[in-house]
């Protein structure tokens, strides 16, 4: 794990390297997607006019933010959702959940990695999701550097369900797990107590930047393992609020050029809070991965 002098000593070096290899693209440069959860007020209203605007706007590929074991995906059942995805011209090849340790109103959480998973597996297959992400850890279900252990156990069991079914099982970063606990990060942790052929990563490239991370040394120490992104920018301002991709601070050029060391196949805009309507804002960020990224 680095700092930020590190993370800028290496992005200068990659400055340089970038003049004698600029094309290291691995992943298919025709996919665009959207994070779903950036239109979820929308998506809670009308799933099938969202869905359809989100292609209008020029995103081919969407990631899914909301499963259950009982409302299934927006409502619909893996069939009917797979259904209103082709009709929309869209392939939803990731999707969100849950780790499922923490109980809500007293009760499990259905469709989440410790509760009817084998469900969530087989619908999400059904759905053709090819990554099945463990999205976030509520602060219960953090703990300590063990009990970090312990959840690597469990996801290398749910990455064996996910594999028999052809799906890989994926985790996705905060900053949280970049707050040291006796001299070490709990993403690391991860990182090395679980399979790395059960268990890859979807890395935030704006909570990697906010947590003063060095996305190039964790590509080159873990090469392949990050097969899906979330390109989603950090503003200007002191406070580093979320803003609309190519209008902040990350430099995501040099970041894409390593995306064959760091093995992509997929990257979704996201922006957790927009300033306005998040049409206009994915609009704003689509307009500029077009003109500069893909």
């Amino acid at each position: 794990m680095t700092t930020r002098r590190s993370f800028l000593k290496t992005s200068a070096l990659l400055s340089a390297g970038l003049l004698a290899a600029p094309n290291l693209f691995a992943y298919d440069k025709k996919y665009i997607g959207l994070q779903l959860y950036t239109v979820r007020d929308a998506m809670a209203k009308d799933p099938a006019a969202t869905l359809a605007k989100v292609a209008q706007t020029g995103f081919n590929s969407v990631e899914g933010a909301t499963y259950t074991g009982s409302e299934l995906f927006y409502g619909m059942d893996a069939k009917a959702f797979k259904a209103q995805l082709k009709q929309s011209g869209l392939i939803m090849p990731s999707a969100h959940y849950r780790l499922g340790e923490e109980q809500v109103n007293g009760a499990s959480q259905k469709g989440t990695i410790l509760n009817d998973w084998e469900k969530a597996v087989n619908d999400a297959a059904e759905v053709g999701i090819k990554y099945m992400v463990c999205a976030y850890l509520s602060q219960p279900e953090r703990g300590n550097l063990d009990h970090y252990k312990k959840i690597s156990d469990d996801f290398n069991k749910a990455g064996e369900t996910c594999k028999k079914a052809g799906i890989q099982l994926c985790y996705h970063n905060h900053d949280f797990e970049f707050i040291q606990e006796d001299g070490k990060y709990p993403y690391e942790t991860i990182l090395k107590n679980t399979d790395k052929n059960l268990v890859k990563f979807e890395m935030d490239l704006y909570w990697i930047t906010k947590a003063n991370q060095d996305p190039f040394a964790l590509f080159n120490e873990n090469p392949g393992r990050f097969p899906l992104w979330h390109v989603k920018d950090l503003d200007k301002t002191p406070e580093r609020n979320f803003t609309e991709v190519g209008n902040g601070i990350i430099d995501f050029k040099k970041i894409f050029a390593q995306s064959k060391k760091a093995g992509l196949q997929y990257f979704f805009v996201e922006q957790d809070k927009c300033p306005g309507d998040p049409f206009d804002s994915i609009t704003q960020s689509i307009t500029y991965i077009k003109k500069n990224l893909v």
